[in-house]
């Protein structure tokens, strides 16, 4: 069997294996959106907080040696994003959604600029768990590695699902998201239920921004990101603002970016740019389906402004 037929046989894993890689910055950063909206806030600035994630997590595992003690850091940085989105946004007459554009702009803008000296180095990667021993073809080994944080991420949906419909805080994060004046009503502690909650997603958002610099690509540059921060947003709207169905279209979303890849590595050039650009495709594909009139954000959160 020639190199060709193998490549073709090949294909759907090659599919599939992409799709994880891709799909696990978005798992994080969409169940982190989620439980942020959930609180009846949005926040459209994870572009920013994903791109210095990413350059926290790559310059941390570059000084200390440690990806893991990268990975903590990208998460600190998050957090302390979601803090002063969620501070800002505190203040009556204040949009959130400006204050998210504003935050991108500034997330990028500070990591471009910290993020300058660590183009070159090269830092310790996240490791990877190989699944593929069963097989000696090359190609099939390579597909079947699974980073670690792909895992957690499974796990991060369940335990996210279980906490929001299971748990007191659960409770209160969601009627906080669906009625102000019920939870104050009940005496749950609105403003700070919301900053700790976008907090979370913060935390959560700069661990996929990790992952793109210390597993897929890799790498740190200024174009890392290529708009997964705002995807995320789409997605959770598509998810309908569950978090099993979240971990589902973040792995639709990660098929969609990882097609145009695989076919390039079975020698399908043409059309490139256009299999690489599915995942914009399909996020504007569900934008449009996600609002129509029979049932507009049916299961959004009451009080998401988006809703109003």
């Amino acid at each position: 069997m020639d190199v060709t037929s193998i490549g073709w046989l090949t294909l759907p894993l090659a599919i599939l294996g992409g799709a994880i890689r891709v799909s696990t910055p978005f798992i994080f950063v969409s169940i982190g959106e989620l439980i942020t909206e959930k609180s009846g806030r949005i926040n459209l600035g994870l572009e920013g907080t994903l791109m210095l994630g990413a350059m926290a997590g790559y310059g941390v595992s570059y000084l200390s040696g440690s990806p893991w003690l990268g990975v903590l850091a990208a998460g600190l940085a998050g957090t302390a994003f979601g803090l002063v989105h969620g501070l800002l946004c505190s203040v009556k007459r204040v949009n959130d959604t400006a204050i998210g554009i504003s935050l991108i702009v500034l997330g990028t803008g500070l990591a471009f600029f910290f993020g300058k000296p660590l183009i070159e180095p090269k830092a310790p990667a996240l490791p990877s768990i190989s699944l593929g021993f069963w097989s000696s073809v090359p190609q099939v080994r390579a597909a079947s590695d699974v980073n670690a944080l792909f895992f957690v991420g499974i796990l991060l949906a369940f335990a996210v699902y279980v906490f929001l419909n299971r748990t007191g805080w659960g409770l209160m994060l969601r009627t906080v998201g669906d009625s102000e004046d019920a939870a104050r009503a009940l005496g749950f502690p609105v403003l700070r239920v919301r900053i700790l909650a976008t907090m979370a997603g913060g935390f959560l958002a700069g661990i996929g921004g990790s992952f793109l610099s210390l597993s897929y690509p890799g790498s740190w540059s200024e174009g890392l990101s290529s708009g997964q921060g705002i995807m995320a947003v789409a997605l959770v709207i598509f998810a309908r603002w569950r978090s099993i169905n979240a971990l589902g279209a973040s792995l639709l979303f990660g098929g969609a970016g990882a097609l145009g890849p695989a076919l390039q590595g079975v020698g399908v050039t043409g059309y490139y740019y256009l299999f690489n650009a599915a995942p914009y495709i399909l996020t504007l594909a569900i934008m449009v389906a996600s609002t129509s009139r029979a049932a507009p954000f049916a299961d959004a959160p009451g009080e998401l402004k988006l809703h109003r």
